[in-house]
């Protein structure tokens, strides 16, 4: 009972930190149907960022974190927006290109972060309570995992929250039903479109900051090896859909860890295999729908 309790918390866990890279993805893709492989730079520069912050401040405390969450929310925010203010902006509608313009930025920056922070892993310092565990039914759960399902059920009321009530996300949702109607209420329709980019990188940012607690470090591959996931998520969740995209991660994510357990580790290769029945049984996704935005 306890074994299973742990591996059921624990993929919540690593499931909510899916979450919040694959939120972004599916924001971004639901709403203004851009496929962004660049995502994981954003998770990648929020964590270090955050680090930097972190440890210059006073590593291993509370508030400490809190201040890297938010600077790696901030600095993911705008490696998005300014992604899409330089970048994407010209491409829209133009799917090829998105898609090379994306993955080149994606291995340009990690280059980039290799040459500022090096190739070697960057261990961080959290909190003691972080580091320690709770036990629930027998079972010892990492306090981080707990830290990991509250913000990412956070976030997911968030965004939905902002696009279903308030002027600014219906500005955004009218904008992607009829951008020219939009602009003819003389309405700036691509700066709500920055805004979609500036959210998701927010979400990854954050996810870079939490990611580097989960594992314990920081390096220049974190986000390129969870983007992986995070698109595995977002497909079989639908592309488009946070609600989705949240149901995805969490069945993912405890499909690999009852794998890695049981099955000799072959949590990815489980994960794979989950991912081709989903796109051979029902293609788009558990519930996806163009234009889907929960």
């Amino acid at each position: 009972m306890s074994t299973l309790v742990l591996l059921l918390v624990t993929g919540l866990g690593l499931g909510a930190l899916y979450f919040l890279v694959a939120s972004g993805l599916s924001l971004i893709y639901g709403l203004m149907g851009v496929l962004n492989f660049a995502h994981g730079s954003f998770l990648t520069v929020g964590a270090f960022i955050g680090w930097e912050v972190s440890r210059r401040l006073s590593d291993g405390s509370w508030w400490a974190l809190v201040a890297a969450m938010l600077v790696g929310a901030l600095v993911g925010a705008l490696a998005a927006a300014a992604t899409e203010f330089f970048l994407i902006r010209r491409l829209y509608n133009r799917h090829i290109e998105q898609v090379l313009v994306t993955v080149g930025l994606a291995l340009a920056t990690v280059a980039l972060f290799e040459g500022i922070w090096g190739t070697d892993p960057t261990y961080v310092t959290s909190p003691a309570w972080l580091a320690q565990t709770t036990e629930i039914l027998g079972a010892r759960i990492p306090n981080n995992r707990f830290l990991l399902i509250a913000l990412a059920v956070l976030v997911l009321v968030t965004i939905v929250g902002f696009l279903r009530f308030t002027r600014y996300g219906l500005i955004i949702r009218a904008g992607v039903e009829n951008r020219t109607m939009v602009t003819a209420l003389g309405i700036d329709v691509r700066r709500a479109f920055t805004v979609v980019f500036a959210i998701g990188g927010a979400a990854a940012g954050l996810g870079g900051v939490l990611a580097s607690i989960y594992y314990g470090y920081v390096s220049a591959h974190i986000g390129s090896s969870l983007l992986i996931f995070a698109f595995i998520v977002t497909v079989i969740g639908g592309l488009g859909s946070l609600g989705g995209a949240a149901i995805a991660s969490v069945l993912v994510a405890v499909l690999q860890q009852f794998a890695n357990f049981y099955l000799g580790g072959t949590g990815d290769l489980a994960v794979v295999l989950a991912l081709a029945a989903v796109l051979l049984v029902r293609p788009r996704g558990l519930l996806g729908a163009k234009g889907s935005t929960a």
